[in-house]
């Protein structure tokens, strides 16, 4: 991690102070960039390895504070063009990742409250096929079991939707927060060190 770097020659956006910076460094802006994607730069996606290179990175940085992509280039030098379709498409990429970040969270909600009905249901039931079983059997030591068996089986119907209310939501929201300070933070074009 480095806070915000103090370079010349660069283009880009400006670095607010204090932000954290996530530096990636290649040959060309082209590498960057998803070749399989045929789209024009500003709608292509970025390419699996830079995209968990970056959203890695910035799982390791603070939540609290601003964070910026600065891009080191070797073979080229940037220019004001290539900053700004490189931001747009950074902006992009990650706006898009945000949305179905939430769609899924939408969904998986979705399908806890599916989960939670039938898990009700289930319990409901096995409480009273439970209750009728020992009352038909007198209360002898197998209508017990059986009806202390019927209610277990009916909370392990409840385990999804209490998991989903739970534990599986909240990992999925930080991913969304994460992508939209992804597509929010500003993009800047350094070329790249040289060593002395």
């Amino acid at each position: 991690m480095q806070d915000t770097p103090t370079t010349q020659g660069g283009v880009g956006d400006r670095l607010p102070a204090g932000c954290q910076v996530i530096e990636v460094h290649v040959g060309e802006l082209n590498q960057l960039f998803n070749a399989m994607d045929p789209a024009p730069f500003r709608e292509r996606d970025l390419d699996p390895n830079a995209e968990a290179f970056i959203v890695d990175w910035a799982r390791g940085l603070h939540h609290d504070r601003p964070l910026a992509l600065v891009v080191h280039l070797d073979r080229q030098a940037g220019t004001e063009d290539a900053a700004a379709i490189l931001k747009d498409a950074v902006r992009e990429f990650f706006k898009q990742r945000a949305l179905a970040t939430r769609r899924k969270l939408r969904q998986l909600f979705k399908v806890g409250r599916t989960s939670l009905l039938i898990g009700l249901v289930v319990v409901a039931a096995s409480v009273l096929v439970g209750d009728l079983l020992a009352a038909a059997l007198k209360e002898s030591r197998f209508g017990s079991v059986l009806r202390e068996s019927l209610l277990i089986g009916g909370w392990v119907a409840m385990w999804r939707p209490l998991e989903i209310f739970l534990y599986d939501w909240w990992p999925i929201r930080a991913e969304a927060r994460l992508f939209d300070r992804l597509s929010a933070m500003p993009v800047r074009i350094e070329p790249a060190r040289t060593k002395p």
